[in-house]
């Protein structure tokens, strides 16, 4: 692809418009891509202009502009993030049922917990997760799990920083975080309270695929005080019949 004169592929600066949006900022024109994105008006609107022609981007009868429908379905195609959610959805159910909270399903991507599905009971405790959105690995249960199983160059980058506060009980010291990793290694899940929201205990298991390795932290959130027991029981207890799916048995 042809390079900007600030040395950036067409691809790159495909990627930053389509940055901008987010689970707040779903609808925007083409000025505020631009601005966002870091690019100069002219480009963002060429750019623009050409996603909504291909059908990935959408403009509505006020000229503002929102993901389209195609980015979603090309998305899906083959995706290894869908059939992990169609297996784990149904044991989620399960688990649901039983904690009456919060039940949710992360990946890592790009050093964040990036969060595939949540199932939310509604009169559940505060939760701050949203589907599509991503929390820092160092701060979330799911995120705790995802850091512990990841490659060392990961866990290293990481560890590195900055580790910004989310809530007063965020972890921010490196060696503390590190022996927080190593624990969830030896024990199998994590307990986080408060680490988000001072209110909220979140719970987290690691999910693994036929050869074993480490795809995704399943979790749930609960009120600060809550026993986790239970959803302890229930998470492994599901991440072993998800492993199961996903290796066909």
């Amino acid at each position: 692809m042809a390079n900007s004169p600030s040395g950036d592929s067409m691809t790159q600066r495909i990627v930053r418009v389509l940055d901008t949006f987010t689970a707040d900022r779903t609808v925007q024109t083409a000025s505020e891509i631009g601005r966002r994105a870091g690019l100069p008006s002219s480009t963002a609107h060429r750019v623009v202009d050409e996603l909504v022609r291909e059908g990935l981007l959408e403009r509505d009868d006020e000229h503002r502009v929102r993901l389209g429908l195609r980015l979603w379905e090309l998305a899906l195609r083959g995706s290894r993030a869908l059939r992990l959610r169609q297996a784990a959805l149904p044991h989620m159910e399960r688990i649901q049922a039983r904690v009456r909270e919060h039940t949710q399903l992360a990946v890592l991507e790009q050093d964040s917990a990036l969060f595939l599905e949540r199932l939310s009971h509604p009169e559940a405790g505060a939760n701050i997760t949203r589907i599509a959105g991503r929390l820092p690995l160092h701060a979330s249960s799911s995120g705790l799990v995802l850091l512990a199983y990841a490659d060392a160059e990961v866990q290293e980058r990481v560890l590195a920083g900055p580790l910004p506060a989310l809530a007063t009980e965020t972890v921010v010291d490196a060696a503390a975080l590190r022996r927080t990793l190593a624990e969830v290694r030896r024990q199998g899940f994590v307990v986080a309270r408060g680490t988000v929201e001072a209110v909220s205990t979140g719970v987290a298991v690691p999910l693994r695929d036929e050869t074993g390795e480490v795809i995704a932290a399943l979790s749930v959130v609960l009120p600060r005080d809550a026993a986790p027991d239970v959803a302890i029981t229930e998470l492994l207890r599901a991440a072993r019949a998800i492993r199961a799916a996903l290796s066909g048995r």
